[in-house]
């Protein structure tokens, strides 16, 4: 049934969300083992695929009618290492987000830094210099160029420099 209702379903996932709550909610009222149920839940929860939103409705649902049941899908050590994982996952990707945060602010300060020196160096400089190095993503050649801003004789000799490093 959840094979033929999953393709019936196709694009219209608020109708999968109704066929396998009532799935789902038939494998208790057939009272089942709670192995059976387990391992059937499994294979709907596979073979039906939600949108997050409607999943997280989908588990609500369920949460609900097993706290008037008594015999729960997912017991409550279950439903807490769910959360844990959720935060865990959150830290994580907080983390994440941090890192990458602190990589593109040392790109933009080494970036700064070049356009600082060039500028000191040789007045004004050009869009197009600016526009190269404000794409540069490798640490490594941004503390080249600035090595190369410092030491160049010209804003020429930089330039070509940095044609040949492009």
């Amino acid at each position: 049934m959840a094979h033929l209702k999953t393709k019936a379903t196709i694009g219209k996932l608020p109708q999968r969300e109704q066929w396998k709550w009532k799935l789902i909610r038939g494998l208790y009222e057939k009272e089942f083992e709670r192995e059976q149920i387990i391992k059937l839940f499994e294979i709907i929860d596979n073979m039906m695929t939600l949108s997050p939103e409607l999943q997280s409705s989908l588990e609500s649902k369920i949460k609900q009618f097993e706290e008037e049941r008594t015999m729960p899908l997912m017991s409550n050590m279950e439903l807490r290492g769910i959360e844990r994982g959720k935060e865990i996952g959150k830290e994580i990707g907080e983390l994440r987000g941090i890192e990458r945060g602190k990589e593109i602010g040392v790109l933009e300060k080494s970036r700064d830094a070049i356009k600082t020196v060039l500028t000191v160096r040789f007045g004004e400089i050009s869009s197009e210099i600016e526009e190269i190095i404000g794409k540069m993503t490798n640490p490594t050649i941004l503390e080249e160029l600035l090595k190369l801003a410092a030491t160049a004789n010209s804003l020429a000799e930089f330039k070509q420099s940095l044609a040949r490093i492009q």
